[in-house]
């Protein structure tokens, strides 16, 4: 199986990063997890994106606040897909995140979840992963159907109490 590169801009940025890595561990993706800079790091961060896919990587989710470059400095690197994770700041409650990763220019495309949106971040790159993997494509197939029931379940008690 192929393994998820979650790279991140700063340290700061791990609180929500980890939620992306338990997610991938849920569904026993292997990744790994990095440090890079777009801004401080780029011959590092232009190294790793260029032989990411040689290392046995299917996706890279990349997590940046602020001017949040990260994600697209990696996609003119790499023919693997991107997914931008914008990261919540304090000066601009992120919209400049979402913003700098959503407005790629054309030929360097990079998907984008929402602000803090790291689980669906991993979800997406599971579900990148398994069109070429049926064995994780039951675990989502499972995972959603896990999610029906609970919905279900909460609706039955929510009826009851006010019934």
């Amino acid at each position: 199986m192929k393994k998820v590169a979650v790279i991140m801009g700063s340290d700061s940025d791990l609180p929500i990063v980890e939620k992306a890595v338990s997610t991938l561990k849920k569904f026993d993706v292997p990744c790994e997890v990095h440090v890079f800079s777009a801004h401080r790091t780029p011959l590092a961060l232009r190294t790793f994106a260029e032989s990411a896919k040689e290392n046995g990587f299917g996706v890279i989710i990349a997590a940046a606040g602020k001017a949040a470059h990260l994600a697209g400095a990696v996609a003119a690197c790499t023919t693997l897909p991107v997914i931008g994770l914008p990261i919540k700041s304090s000066t601009l409650d992120g919209i400049d995140a979402l913003l700098s990763t959503v407005q790629m220019p054309s030929g360097i495309p990079v998907a984008t979840v929402a602000i803090d949106g790291a689980v669906n971040a991993a979800l997406l790159s599971i579900q990148m992963l398994a069109i070429t993997d049926e064995k994780l494509s039951n675990k989502l197939s499972d995972e959603k159907i896990k999610m029906e029931q609970e919905v279900i379940a909460k609706d039955k008690l929510v009826s009851e109490k006010y019934i």
